[in-house]
């Protein structure tokens, strides 16, 4: 069953590679939605998947690339828009 997440990720995480590392996780897990920097310097993630998947990406979100300091990730689930792939928005 797919499921949408809405997700914030908080911390030291513009700058450090972590929307093409969400990329790089999403494509690898066959998730599909955005990844884009907010202007108070947290990461915003819509992401649809199953539960498996998104599970899995959630952990991975807390963590990030090697460069971040993650202190904080929130999500709400959402109904799903049915994306058909993953990009980065600018």
């Amino acid at each position: 069953m797919l499921k949408h997440y809405k997700i914030s990720v908080k911390g030291k995480v513009q700058g450090v590679w972590y929307r093409k590392s969400t990329l790089e996780k999403a494509l690898e897990l066959n998730i599909k939605g955005i990844v884009k920097n907010q202007s108070d310097g947290s990461v915003y993630i819509e992401a649809e998947g199953n539960e498996n998947q998104l599970k899995i990406f959630l952990e991975w979100c807390t963590q990030g690339p090697k460069f971040a300091e993650v202190s904080d990730v929130s999500k709400e689930e959402d109904v799903p828009l049915f994306y058909k792939f993953f990009e980065i928005l600018y």
